[in-house]
């Protein structure tokens, strides 16, 4: 799709367009007012104010959209209207060996326990061992220093697909 394609789009139609980009709804409702957007650079700078405007739980309810890390099932069913570019992003990790799946399977597991959420990584060019050494760096973290980290992920994932979205 085009700029001007989306710009075009009715109110419904760009809510969803924008959902796949980010799974908040305070996030979609605020960038409804940057339409029509002159270029992408403004609207993705215009994503990025607007994302860290969000409250915690804007943030959280975004995480929500995402399959775990690995996760080939939830990614065919839950997450269907996204499947294409989180196949995309997470690519990486469907020639993974075994023990890698079974290891990042238990550290998503763990992160979730402690965290509340599951772990968000910026999946894009990384390997499912970079993925996995992530994870397990970030693990220690505070869920304060934790959601923080995510939150900036989810932003790059945002812009991303956002990107994805107007080629």
């Amino acid at each position: 799709m085009t700029l001007h394609e989306l710009n075009t789009l009715s109110k419904d139609l760009l809510k969803q367009e924008l959902f796949k980009c980010c799974g908040s709804h305070t996030w979609v409702d605020k960038m409804l007012a940057f339409f029509p957007a002159d270029d992408m650079v403004e609207l993705i700078n215009d994503a990025e104010d607007q994302w860290y405007e969000c409250s915690e739980a804007d943030w959280l309810e975004a995480f929500t959209h995402h399959p775990k890390i690995g996760d080939a099932e939830s990614l065919k069913k839950k997450f269907a209207a996204t499947a294409q570019w989180a196949s995309g992003e997470q690519g990486a990790v469907a020639g993974a060996s075994q023990q890698t799946l079974e290891a990042l399977s238990k550290g998503n597991e763990d992160y979730e326990q402690k965290f509340g959420f599951i772990f968000i990584v910026c999946a894009t060019g990384k390997s499912a061992e970079e993925m996995l050494a992530l994870l397990q760096e970030r693990l220690p973290n505070t869920k304060e220093d934790e959601i923080k980290i995510a939150m900036d992920e989810q932003n790059k994932i945002t812009q991303l697909r956002l990107q994805k979205l107007v080629e």
